[in-house]
């Protein structure tokens, strides 16, 4: 199978999600009627999975699936001479739409064959786009499996998962070539001096997928004279997020916990804000932990490297991401910091 055929295939499925995107709603369009009974499914499958969020991730992808980026992506590689594909076991999770897309991209663009175990909260919207894959690069029909029971006859897997199932991967595919995936989260930290503009863009990394995703920002860090007023009025633009049911529930939750605790929070209604120094906050929760110096903080976040995702802040760290852009990554943004291509190429 040819390289640029692959690279073809995934080129029009970019433009087709962002046809999608654009025109789904136009009165004459009954050609995406199959894609958005798939959507409905996916919502009907898990609730968290608003049509909101779908039509999200959706746009991200179509942003990232056109020749442009992904040649100048692919250009750090040597593509075109693998002449002994290798089976991929993915175990994909299901916290977010679509969240082992990317897995599933590499491994087709670096030759191999990808045998997929999709989460049972995601199992209707991966497959769909597969078909589209199919029919334009017919090829790839003999690169994509997906099973429901245990993997079998794989050189390599990709997990992912939280600390707990981590083990169970490491005990069942230690033995195979493996990135194995735990729980992380992103951070922000704040100094008091962002704009209004800054801090609703914080709200989009926080609230965004209800804060379930590993981009999503759990904690923050704020200098111990902190203004909070400043942070919940930047983030009342979110309030209506406390009308999705499941969210609400959390909320309520978490909230009564934390009072029969005599835990100390603050709380808009939507948000509760507790200190602590763990990083995975709960639903409609956010930690906070305050900081003495630059410095102190910085050597803090490189103690716990390998519990963060990334890092939302202004000019503190060279691989920093701005205010908003979490879960606008690039292809270029490997989870846990591992290159997943160079991983399959090196197989």
């Amino acid at each position: 199978m040819a390289y640029k055929g692959r690279l073809k295939a995934f080129v029009k499925l970019g433009n087709y999600l962002k046809d999608f995107c654009e025109n789904h709603n136009a009165d004459s369009e009954s050609r995406f009627s199959l894609f958005k009974d798939v959507l409905i499914r996916a919502e009907e499958q898990n609730t968290w999975f608003t049509q909101e969020n779908l039509f999200f991730t959706l746009q991200q992808w179509s942003n990232l699936l056109t020749e442009d980026k992904l040649t100048q992506w692919l250009s750090n590689y040597t593509l075109d001479n693998q002449s002994d594909p290798k089976i991929i076991g993915v175990v994909m999770a299901g916290n977010i739409p679509l969240v082992g897309f990317h897995d599933f991209i590499c491994i087709l663009l670096s030759g191999n064959k990808v045998l997929a175990k999709t989460s049972s909260n995601d199992k209707v919207l991966l497959p769909f786009l597969c078909d589209f894959l199919v029919q334009q690069e017919p090829s790839l029909q003999d690169n994509i499996e997906f099973t429901e029971g245990k993997f079998e006859h794989f050189d390599a897997v990709i997990a992912t998962g939280s600390n707990n199932t981590s083990r169970y991967f490491e005990y069942y595919f230690g033995k195979k070539p493996n990135i194995i995936r735990k729980n992380r989260n992103a951070v922000a930290i704040l100094t008091g001096n962002e704009s209004k503009q800054q801090l609703e863009a914080l709200g989009e990394d926080i609230f965004r997928y209800y804060g379930l995703g590993c981009r999503n920002v759990s904690k923050i860090y704020v200098p111990k004279d902190y203004d909070f007023d400043l942070l919940f009025k930047a983030l009342f633009a979110y309030k209506d997020i406390i009308h999705q049911t499941k969210y609400a529930n959390n909320y309520d939750y978490n909230k009564a916990v934390y009072l029969m605790s005599e835990f100390k929070i603050l709380d808009n209604g939507f948000l509760i804000l507790k200190e602590d120094e763990s990083f995975s906050s709960p639903i409609a929760s956010l930690f906070y932990e305050f900081y003495d110096s630059e410095e102190t903080l910085k050597q803090e976040l490189a103690n716990r490297e390998e519990d963060i995702q990334c890092v939302v802040s202004k000019g503190w760290f060279l691989h920093e991401v701005d205010f908003g852009q979490t879960q606008k990554p690039r292809l270029s943004d490997y989870a846990d910091g591992v290159d997943t291509m160079k991983f399959l190429l090196e197989l």
